[in-house]
């Protein structure tokens, strides 16, 4: 199992109380560490380049994201009542090693033949879109690596699956009217951003699963399969990409899904199947949301475990 992660990502600073917290990560990783039945490989990802975010996001808007970021202290990019994704001054390099993991793994689960990898990054990336950060997202880190792996790599069809408890409004804005791309979401509506109903499918490539408060495992999973897998299974994608977060557990602050770790252990498994069937078993996992540690690195070591599985 490959892991990447850098060190620059620990050092983006959201203040105090928080939810999206360098102790996400921290606790993730010494979870991570503590794993024994299987190898971790933990490998460090580039500094994403210009030329490569500029396959989703203007140049002229990452820079002003930038120019923004101050020489001390924190500010905030968007205004109330969402004011909280901010900028401090070590915010580039995080931003950029969250969005060079997708790049690092691309090229190595293409070059390498290697299967499954996941990116323990933060800030975290599907809610940004084309040109506005938002939800404690600045650039879409999933969105640049598919586009990223069409251009290099000359990938057709790719399937973005995304389980954080929120709808990645920026993913699906991003792709809404491409039909290259498949977007498949499951969150809990009404539910920040807001957006993420049934009726918003793009070309028939945008798959909306909104969710009640309150669903449980049982019926999350048999939604899932339906509203999410059985679409993407008739578009047979080359490679699947994986928003993974993990706020859809029980103990979230942030939600209210009933989901118990090992769900999402039955949920990554599901993928597999998947990946196993159209895409060589490829598959590039990115951390997004989460923000109850002890929930949090319980879902981490099912889902890891349900990549190393199959």
């Amino acid at each position: 199992m490959i892991i990447y992660t850098h060190n620059d990502c620990l050092l983006k600073d959201n203040g105090s109380h928080h939810p999206e917290r360098k102790e996400r990560l921290n606790s993730i990783l010494e979870s991570i560490r503590g794993i024994k039945e299987y190898k971790i490989d933990f490998k460090e990802p580039i500094l994403a380049e210009m030329k490569t975010i500029s396959l989703v996001h203007p140049i002229a808007h990452i820079n002003n994201i930038f120019s923004l970021i101050p020489k001390k202290g924190l500010i905030n990019v968007e205004k109330e009542p969402y004011a909280d994704t901010i900028l401090c001054p070590n915010s580039k390099n995080a931003i950029l090693r969250s969005c060079g993991a997708g790049i690092s793994a691309a090229d190595d689960i293409i070059k390498n033949d290697n299967k499954k990898i996941f990116c323990a990054v933060r800030p975290p990336g599907h809610h940004a879109e084309t040109v506005r950060a938002n939800g404690f997202c600045f650039i879409n880190n999933v969105a640049v690596t598919a586009r990223y792996l069409q251009k290099i790599y000359n990938l057709n069809k790719i399937a973005i699956i995304d389980f954080d408890v929120h709808h990645g409004n920026g993913t699906q804005e991003i792709f809404y009217k491409d039909e290259s791309i498949v977007y498949g979401s499951i969150h809990e509506y009404p539910l920040f951003p807001g957006t993420g109903s049934k009726v918003e499918n793009g070309i028939g490539n945008i798959f909306n699963a909104p969710i009640k408060s309150g669903t449980c495992g049982k019926n999350y999973l048999k939604i899932f399969e339906n509203q999410i897998l059985s679409p993407i299974n008739k578009f047979k994608p080359e490679i699947i990409l994986i928003s993974a977060g993990f706020d859809a557990h029980k103990r979230d602050p942030l939600a209210n899904i009933n989901l118990e770790s090992s769900d999402f252990f039955e949920i990554t498994k599901m993928i597999v199947e998947l990946s196993n069937i159209h895409c060589k078993g490829r598959v590039i996992s990115f951390l997004e949301g989460g923000y109850d540690l002890i929930a949090l690195t319980e879902g981490i070591k099912e889902h890891l475990n349900a990549l190393n599985s199959i």
